[in-house]
């Protein structure tokens, strides 16, 4: 399971994904079908996620399944930009897809 945060033209979201990799078609499929074409990304630590989510971290972990595999932990953006410095995240990665 992977944490990334998401810099979308609608704005920031923190989402888990089961994908191994941010390269993997069926998940820019599933980002490009919710109109999500073109971000910058950079991948949060799991460990770090989870202790600055707590019980919400959980309960949107225990819902992530094989055949659901995106959900969204935080659209708040001013909450992500908040709990998390540019040092802890990993590079960026910019994709656009057409």
């Amino acid at each position: 399971m992977k944490s990334l945060l998401l810099l979308t033209a609608s704005g920031p979201l923190l989402v888990l994904t089961s994908h191994e990799s941010l390269n993997d078609l069926k998940l820019l499929g599933v980002l490009r079908q919710k109109g999500i074409g073109k971000f910058v990304a950079f991948e949060v630590p799991l460990s770090l996620a989870r202790e600055r989510y707590g019980g919400h971290f959980q309960a949107v972990e225990s819902n992530l399944h094989e055949t659901d595999d995106l959900r969204v932990l935080d659209f708040n953006g001013q909450r992500v930009f908040q709990l998390f410095r540019f040092e802890e995240l990993g590079s960026p990665i910019l994709i656009e897809q057409s």
